[in-house]
């Protein structure tokens, strides 16, 4: 089909600019710049006698004059052959003068009414049209231009080498990569290429790096666009971009069209909101979905999307035909951690010390990019205290910063808040010591930290906990309560230390009622359900207000028998309590070895 050529916005608009110059010279610059009033000439005379002409111009054809007091204002009057007016201008004591008018080239004359203008409407033009493209959002000559970033090969620079922990998501994407490199024997058989794969994961899993190396691997161009960039406040912005965008991949088929953050564009037209607030997100959405059954999957155009809000994505967008294929793209695992630390490891000079699976250990839950976070700050660590290798005491101290914040050197606990500190820590930790389904203690310490706490109890799985017991879940609410426990044994008070350990254990004691179904009250009753699993724990109570009240009361009940068990955990082991607690006040940081050497010596 042969491409109809387009037109040139530019020209237009400087054709309107030659327009309104024409406008401004023929109507509006004589009115501003020639303020004069014609008059007759007798009106002129009387004037004259009357002493009210203050200057006349006498020119070749007509009399130019000004009245006394009033110099805003100029009179014209045509030219008469009056031999007396010289003598009556001289009676009136008025000033005047005989203009002999000059030959002016009217080449100069034209050029200053109209050629100079012209050039600098020009000049501002462009640097208006400049400045708007700059902009970005706003500009009037591109508002139906896609703004995707086209990468080559080259470009692109990743592999699924630089993937690690995402086995099952590059397994999934092999075949596609295999079907770009060998289309034929996919046609014999008469299979063909899914038109759109969505990757779907929580934030800073690696799904625009396996976008990337999915491209690199075809070695295909790679169309990279936020879904956000395709929404305007113009009406149809959106829609002309992804048509724009579909032309585009067209053109330079095979290749890949990557849309971040699809669901800017993508939420269901079903979700609410005011009537017609949503008009030009829907004309964009709907343009989208015209273009997937537009295209023919086997001309090698794959449409990869990401999202970390599945749940509210339009239905029409993920049916069989637009996204076929799904991949998770999920949290690492405890192999899948260490192969990520590998990976980003390889940038940095490590110290023959470092143990990368333990430190995988310590941070079950992080994210491929809190790992890659963790590296760049034990680097920064390293090269602050002066050493050229990164060893293991900068990645733990890295992982204490990712968690806890930086240590505050300038805030001095006073004795009684140090006091009440240490006590409230090692609290934790023996609790957790004490009981056999809680994790092992690696450190303690009593150091402020930029967060806002004042300490910190660390406690490290030995392997990863895909499920979670009820047995588990208690012994993790009756730790949180540990700190608050040796307060009140100790001092017989309480303090705001423990906000946050309740804040987390009133977390778990509503999940177990109302969501794992471990209450004796509810049974296996599905009492409020998660919205997003990949955005945090924002929950919705399915329940009428009469049972969210037994809820409550339920876990409360929960709290209270484990705070009971935490405080007759540290009456039993009261004596270990104060050994500790001196300990830590003195070292200020003790190692999960050092605790459990002095909690089971005798």
């Amino acid at each position: 089909m042969k491409e109809e050529p387009q037109k040139n916005p530019r020209m237009s608009f400087y054709l309107i600019i030659l327009f309104a110059v024409i406008l401004l010279n023929a109507f509006v610059f004589p009115k501003i710049f020639d303020r004069v009033e014609d008059v007759d000439y007798g009106t002129f005379l009387n004037m004259v006698d009357d002493g009210k002409v203050e200057k006349v111009e006498i020119r070749q054809n007509y009399i130019m004059f000004q009245p006394a007091g009033d110099d805003k204002v100029t009179y014209k009057t045509g030219a008469v052959d009056d031999p007396s007016l010289v003598d009556r201008l001289h009676d009136a004591n008025v000033t005047f003068t005989k203009i002999i008018p000059k030959e002016n080239s009217p080449i100069l004359t034209f050029a200053l009414t109209w050629i100079i203008p012209i050039i600098i409407f020009i000049i501002f033009g462009q640097m208006l049209a400049k400045r708007m493209k700059s902009g970005g959002a706003g500009n009037a000559l591109t508002f139906g231009k896609s703004n995707a970033r086209v990468y080559v090969e080259a470009e692109v620079g990743k592999s699924f080498d630089d993937v690690a922990g995402q086995d099952e998501a590059k397994e999934a994407l092999m075949e596609i990569v295999d079907f770009l490199h060998n289309p034929k024997k996919y046609k014999d058989i008469g299979a063909k290429m899914p038109k759109g794969v969505l990757l779907v994961g929580p934030p800073g899993t690696g799904k625009t790096l396996i976008a990337k190396a999915l491209a690199g691997e075809s070695k295909v161009p790679f169309f990279s666009i936020s879904g956000s960039e395709f929404v305007e406040m113009f009406v149809g912005t959106g829609a002309a971009r992804v048509r724009d965008l579909f032309r585009q991949a067209e053109e330079k088929a095979p290749c890949i069209v990557f849309i971040d953050e699809l669901d800017a564009i993508g939420k269901s037209r079903n979700s609410g909101g005011v009537q017609g607030g949503n008009d030009e997100r829907e004309q964009t959405l709907n343009q989208l979905l015209s273009e997937m059954d537009g295209f023919d999957a086997d001309k090698g155009i794959l449409i990869l999307a990401a999202t970390n809000r599945p749940e509210i994505l339009d239905k029409a967008l993920l049916r069989p035909g637009r996204f076929d294929r799904r991949i998770p793209v999920e949290l690492p695992d405890l192999t899948a951690r260490e192969a990520i630390l590998n990976v980003h490891a390889r940038k940095v000079k490590l110290a023959d010390d470092v143990d990368l699976h333990e430190i995988a250990k310590m941070i079950p839950g992080a994210s491929g990019a809190d790992l890659a976070n963790i590296v760049n700050e034990a680097a920064l660590r390293a090269v602050k205290l002066g050493r050229q290798l990164v060893n293991q005491s900068d990645l733990e101290e890295s992982i204490e910063v990712v968690i806890a914040g930086y240590p505050r050197k300038n805030k001095v606990l006073q004795e009684d808040d140090k006091l009440t500190v240490a006590y409230h820590e090692v609290g934790h930790a023996l609790v957790a010591a004490q009981q056999s389904h809680s994790a092992p203690v690696h450190k303690i310490t009593i150091v402020p930290r930029t967060s806002g706490s004042l300490g910190y109890t660390l406690q490290v799985e030995e392997t990863d906990q895909v499920l979670m017991s009820k047995e588990q879940a208690l012994d993790k609410i009756t730790t949180f309560m540990g700190g608050r426990a040796a307060e009140d044994i100790i001092f017989n008070r309480i303090t705001s230390g423990a906000a946050n350990d309740i804040e987390q254990a009133t977390k778990i004691a509503r999940a177990m009622v109302s969501r794992y179904g471990m209450s004796d009250e509810f049974g296996m009753m599905a009492l409020e359900t998660v919205n997003n699993p990949y955005l945090g724990e924002d929950t919705t109570l399915l329940v009428s207000p009469e049972t969210a009240s037994k809820i409550d009361d339920e876990v409360q009940h929960i709290i209270k028998t484990c705070y009971g068990r935490a405080k007759s955990i540290l009456e039993e082991n009261k004596d270990k309590l104060h050994e500790i607690a001196k300990y830590l006040i003195e070292k200020e940081t003790i190692s999960g070895q050092e605790f459990m050497e002095i909690l089971h010596a005798k």
